[in-house]
């Protein structure tokens, strides 16, 4: 469910025409529904509800400090894998306590930074990993909490370039090599193993990985006899999937009537990651079409926002839903039309073959959905393009929650180096 709806031919966010918006902030324009997201988030709390777990809200999805402060007020915890990401919860008050810090390649300043923040675990991606985070928390006089990323060889099938739980993937430890990880935990000074940690993928539109994977990491904590039973967290990271095309994702109270039944007597408490599951569908990028052309086989219309600005199609060859702002999104002509952006790569696409009216021309707006996850995050400034700005709508209320970038912000780091250039 989402709060992005057509009322009297035109799309509105919760209260506000996406038109208004637009006649404010510009072209191309993230807006996220604050509605939307609190949703997402209680359907979540609402289907593990008889298995509190954790939610550590997946950081990399979507960053943005105004976005990351409405989690905090729900009251999630966070999933960084970066310092810069554990610096964003550091600026809005997150609390520490419910930080979980993955990522493969955590360096020393990072590791010394969340052990000053005093964050709740770091999840363990290698035995190298492990005596870093010992001998930092040794000289720290500090002990650190982990939970050993274990690899179950579980296929989320799900895009190759998002699933993360098979042996041929780079994250966590392989289970044949797990055991050592964790007798040598045991035994180091400045890390206590608190938890085991497993990440299959995102996107996943199916259960059957889940309780694969939990089952796998019970049998397996069993077989390590006392350093097992100390094991009092397990981690299940996140990957539940959204909307993209229709109804492909399941709702939260399927993933949780499968997973719960397989922890139920086991002693563990529960963490979540998700990401997606909360942000995907709390976002629209809203563009303008800045060009209608085409040719005896292609129409395309040439749009403000390209793959600078929404990289996922692709990168991913995902989909993403695009509709015209005004308009009955269903009232389909079914002209068979390219949405383009104006990068100059053939790759640049936020739609192809898509059925769209056959009116749309120069300086109508379109809006592509499911864009609040993975989208403003991986934007870039590829051909000198600076990033949109974003916009958080609440009910009536909305408010910019970041400018749109200026060419004088994008060369202002190398002004003063200019400057500083040796003359010849």
């Amino acid at each position: 469910m989402d709060h992005f709806d057509y009322r009297s031919g035109e799309l509105h966010c919760d209260e506000v025409p996406a038109q208004a918006l637009v006649e404010e902030y510009g072209t191309p324009l993230y807006v996220y529904s604050a509605a939307t997201i609190r949703h997402h988030f209680s359907v979540l709390t609402d289907a593990f509800a008889a298995y509190p777990p954790l939610i550590c809200y997946s950081v990399k999805a979507n960053s943005n400090l105004s976005l990351l402060a409405l989690l905090a007020e729900l009251g999630a915890g966070f999933d960084v894998v970066s310092g810069g990401e554990l610096q964003r919860v550091q600026e809005i008050g997150g609390s520490p306590q419910k930080v979980v810090y993955a990522g493969v390649g955590k360096t020393d300043s990072e590791i010394r930074l969340a052990l000053a923040a005093g964050i709740f675990l770091f999840n363990v991606e290698s035995e190298s990993e492990l005596h870093r985070i010992s001998r930092l928390a040794h000289e720290a006089g500090q002990i650190a909490g982990v939970a050993i990323r274990v690899n179950p060889d579980v296929d989320a099938k799900t895009h190759r370039y998002i699933t993360t739980g098979k042996r041929e993937n780079k994250f966590g430890v392989d289970l044949e090599q797990a055991r050592q990880v964790f007798e040598a935990a045991a035994q180091l000074p400045g890390v206590e193993a608190q938890g085991i940690h497993i990440h299959l993928g995102s996107q996943i539109t199916d259960t059957t990985p889940f309780v694969a994977g939990v089952r796998r990491v019970r049998e397996f904590l069993a077989s390590l006899g006392e350093i097992g039973e100390a094991v009092r967290w397990l981690d299940i990271g996140g990957g539940f999937g959204v909307h993209y095309r229709g109804e492909e994702a399941l709702p939260a109270d399927q993933f949780a009537a499968a997973i719960v039944p397989e922890l139920e007597g086991s002693g563990l408490g529960l963490i979540l990651e998700p990401g997606r599951f909360i942000m995907g569908n709390a976002g629209v990028l809203l563009t303008r079409i800045v060009t209608a052309k085409g040719n005896p086989e292609r129409r395309f219309l040439i749009c403000d926002a390209g793959m600078n600005d929404l990289v996922r199609p692709a990168l991913y060859d995902s989909y993403h839903r695009i509709a015209p702002v005004l308009g009955d999104s269903s009232d389909v002509d079914g002209v068979k039309t390219d949405v383009v952006g104006p990068i100059c790569e053939s790759g640049d696409f936020l739609g192809l073959d898509r059925a769209l009216p056959a009116a749309l021309s120069e300086g109508d707006l379109m809006a592509v959905f499911s864009a609040g996850a993975y989208s403003y995050t991986m934007a870039s400034n590829y051909n000198t393009r600076p990033r949109p700005a974003e916009v958080l709508v609440d009910g009536a209320e909305h408010r910019l929650i970041r400018c749109r970038e200026t060419i004088d912000d994008l060369l202002a780091a190398e002004r003063a180096a200019l400057r500083e250039a040796p003359q010849a």
